[in-house]
């Protein structure tokens, strides 16, 4: 119990005090225009309320990662919790802060073309191209997935049952390998990330994203009470590996737990927010604050994992029966009765549509970013639109699990380039570089030991794959030094209040 509130105590300390220490480093000035304002287009750059950006943040970057990866991560142990509470703290909260920031002062840049501004433009090439395929697996999984869901809740027999056997029986035929009811659900799925996707973020984004992360925050205060009252008892503190099957921690934990700890995902996400925040004084709380506020669910979901099954035994052969998805399910309606269920439902159905939709949305943002195409007109949103999502559709004929596999590591991957972005943009401002650096280097060697040892990669010997690791992370961190006192000096735009200059009013102008 103590390690659980410890952990929640840290996190808020970890937003008032390191998260200060982090938006200091941009000098956030009130009186700047955001992009927001500055090229407001009623489309994506949409200037919105502040509480509202933030819940709209929290779900752009939660969905259902801070509660699948913990569930999961829950199977080492208790230790799961140092890298969900530090990474967030020291790396997450920074990664998703800078991104946002960044992007605030590039004019609302996406994030291919902030790593392009940065990196080079190299790496925006490559990283465009990179990202569009994160975008694509991740809006796929999310329709197939929640639709299995639905279909598994709500089967063909009992809805068919409402219209005849002829429609039962139909809805029960095979098409392509997949039910009938099965595509049904996909393509209103389909529908709905469409419309996402195409219509002003004000539309459905953030009409409706805000009252499903109020959902998603009931949901883990029902369960944070019933881990303080005893309803449900937090495990004791250990560093021994409890994994059933005896993986080893290093580096899987840091793949398996990503949203609550450090993601890429989120920084392709932060940039949709700052096209959408009002005042630069609110980005501790929409970048840094969303995350630590992930950071809290995640911590919630491990103790929960881990106390409601007794351990890491129990907690495996339950997601050997159901998955995930049961366990949440199960754990809820133990603690909060029928809310909870319907909170659990909630979660494993709503909440990954949150996600794709918003992945489709990046896609085509990226699209328009790299080719030059105006948004304002929605011929051209269709334009870049249908492509991705003709794409989507085929990779349900596909059996892409072997891609899918690579999604932790390239995810995490990501998130290492978004870091070291952050450390070149801070260095050119000679403003606590460190901040970034330190994670950079971190998730450099994560990554680089993952795909070295793992059968996705090449299958190395741990030590050695480790230590190459290793090797990669002193190398990286050896250029970056290098070149750190090379690198041309950067000073952000004057801050504008919005109102016409001097020489503006006077005509004193050197503009033309």
């Amino acid at each position: 119990m103590m390690v659980f509130v410890c952990g929640l105590v840290l996190l808020a300390g970890g937003y008032f005090f390191y998260g200060r220490l982090t938006s200091s480093t941009v000098k956030p000035d009130p009186d700047r225009v955001t992009p927001a304002v500055a090229h407001a287009d009623g489309v994506d750059y949409v200037a919105m309320p502040t509480w509202r950006v933030y819940l709209i943040q929290l779900l752009n970057i939660a969905g259902l990662g801070p509660v699948f990866g913990p569930i999961l991560g829950a199977l080492w142990g208790p230790q799961v919790f140092l890298w969900i509470v530090f990474g967030c703290i020291l790396g997450g909260a920074v990664h998703d802060f800078l991104i946002g920031a960044m992007s605030i002062r590039n004019d609302g840049a996406g994030l291919p073309d902030l790593i392009g501004h940065y990196l080079g433009t190299v790496a925006r090439h490559v990283s465009t191209f990179f990202i569009l395929l994160l975008m694509l697996l991740v809006g796929t999984v999310f329709v197939k997935g929640p639709a299995l869901l639905l279909v598994e809740l709500l089967p063909a027999e009992s809805v068919g049952s409402w219209f005849g056997p002829a429609a039962a029986s139909w809805l029960s035929s095979s098409f392509f390998g997949l039910s009938a009811w099965l595509w049904l659900v996909m393509l209103a799925i389909y529908a709905y990330y469409v419309l996402a996707t195409l219509l002003p973020i004000d539309a459905i984004i953030g009409r409706f994203y805000p009252f499903f992360a109020i959902a998603l925050l009931v949901m883990v205060a029902g369960l944070t009470y019933a881990l303080l009252s005893g309803g449900i008892q937090a495990p004791e503190f250990t560093l021994d590996n409890l994994h059933p099957k005896q993986l080893p921690a290093w580096p899987l934990i840091f793949i398996t737990v990503s949203c609550g700890a450090v993601s890429g995902f989120h920084a392709t996400q932060s940039p949709l927010m700052a096209r959408c925040l009002k005042s630069e004084k609110h980005m501790r709380l929409v970048f840094y604050g969303a995350m630590i506020s992930e950071g809290v669910i995640a911590l919630v979901w491990a103790s929960v994992a881990q106390g409601f099954y007794g351990g890491s035994e129990g907690l495996a052969a339950a997601l050997d029966a159901g998955g995930p998805g049961a366990v949440v399910h199960k754990a809820c309606v133990a603690t909060m009765g029928l809310a909870g269920g319907i909170l659990a439902v909630l979660g494993v159905v709503v909440l990954p549509i949150t996600s794709g939709d918003t992945a489709f949305r990046v896609g085509r943002l990226i699209l328009a970013d790299y080719l030059r195409v105006p948004q304002t007109r929605i011929i051209n949103r269709y334009i870049l639109a249908v492509p991705l999502f003709g794409l989507s559709l085929a990779l349900n004929f596909v059996n892409f699990a072997v891609i899918w596999r690579y999604f932790g590591w390239a995810n995490q991957a990501l998130a290492a380039v978004a870091l070291w972005t952050g450390a070149v943009f801070l260095a050119r401002r000679a403003s606590r570089w460190w901040l970034a650096f330190v994670p950079a280097v971190f998730m450099t060697v994560v990554t680089t030991s993952y795909i070295l040892v793992e059968d996705v990669g090449f299958a190395l010997n741990p030590r050695l794959g480790t230590v190459l690791g290793l090797v990669a992370g002193v190398a990286s961190a050896v250029v970056f030094l290098w070149v750190r006192p090379r690198l041309a000096p950067e000073e952000d735009k004057p801050a504008m209040t919005g109102q016409p200059t001097e020489a503006e009013r006077t005509g004193d102008s050197l503009a033309c």
